[in-house]
C-alpha cells in the first residue's frame, strides 16, 4: 500500500469527490498507473480554481483507490481523461501550513510550495496518517 498527494485546484477535487474518482495532471493515463488497488491519496488544492491565482493551501480530500486500473471517460468533445475510483473519506479541510515542520516529504521548509509542484508526489506512510488525522 502506498501513500500520495496530489494536487488539483478545490473546484476540481470537488468534482471527483462528487463523482467517486481521482484524476491528475490533467486527466493524463501515465499519473494515474501508479496508483495501485487500496493505495491512498490526499488532495492538496493550491488554488481554490483552476483558472484563478487566488490562493487556497489547504489539503481537500482523501480517499482510497478501490479499482483495479485507470479508466477513460469522454467529458466532451476535446477531452477525454483517465480516471481512478476512489471512495472518499469524511474529512475536513485542513491548512498545510502549520503542518509544514512536521511533514517529512516536504525538504526545503522555506520554499515548501516548489515541492508540490510536481503534482503527484508519494509520501510515506506517517506523513500521511499525520495530515488525514487531522482532516479527520
Amino acid at each position: 500500500m502506498k501513500y500520495y498527494v496530489i494536487v488539483v485546484s478545490k473546484d476540481h477535487v470537488e468534482k471527483g469527490v462528487e463523482g467517486g474518482f481521482a484524476q491528475a495532471g490533467h486527466g493524463k493515463k501515465n499519473l494515474l498507473e501508479k496508483l495501485k488497488k487500496h493505495d491512498w491519496i490526499i488532495y492538496y488544492s493550491s488554488k481554490v480554481k483552476y483558472d484563478v491565482d487566488k490562493p487556497y493551501q489547504k489539503f481537500t480530500a482523501a480517499g482510497q483507490v478501490y479499482d483495479d486500473k485507470p479508466y477513460q471517460t469522454q467529458v466532451n468533445e476535446n477531452f477525454k481523461p483517465w480516471r481512478r475510483k476512489v471512495k472518499y473519506s469524511d474529512i475536513e479541510e485542513l491548512e498545510i501550513k502549520p503542518l509544514i515542520q512536521q511533514l517529512s516529504f516536504i525538504k526545503n521548509k522555506k520554499n515548501w510550495g516548489l515541492h508540490l509542484r510536481a503534482g503527484f508526489i508519494e509520501i510515506n506512510k506517517s506523513d500521511f496518517e499525520l495530515i488525514v488525522k487531522k482532516m479527520l
